[in-house]
């Protein structure tokens, strides 16, 4: 949904959980500067790499599925245009996931 004061989000009940995996994620990232900054082995890197890639992409795949079941699903009940805007909103962000 829209970034309106007071508004509660498909990710809420679980924004505790989200922060502690955005931490986690932030962590393995610091761990790749460190590795740069260490000049550790590149393939060793690129694995470590692809450890965060996957995460972020868990994570999106998440939200992704509370936004549907919220959301989306929220408005497709109200019906009329907002239903048809988060269902676009929804399919252009499920194209960007696929596309990255």
């Amino acid at each position: 949904m829209t970034t309106d004061e007071g508004q509660v989000h498909g990710y809420t009940a679980e924004k505790s959980s989200h922060l502690k995996r955005l931490r986690r994620i932030e962590g393995q990232v610091r761990g790749l500067q460190r590795m740069v900054e260490e000049d550790k082995y590149c393939i060793d890197i690129l694995t470590q790499v692809s450890a965060a890639t996957k995460a972020l992409q868990s994570f999106s795949l998440e939200l992704l599925d509370e936004h549907l079941s919220h959301c989306v699903v929220e408005a497709a009940q109200k019906g009329g245009p907002e239903a048809d805007e988060k269902v676009r909103e929804a399919s252009d962000a499920i194209a960007r996931l696929v596309r990255s």
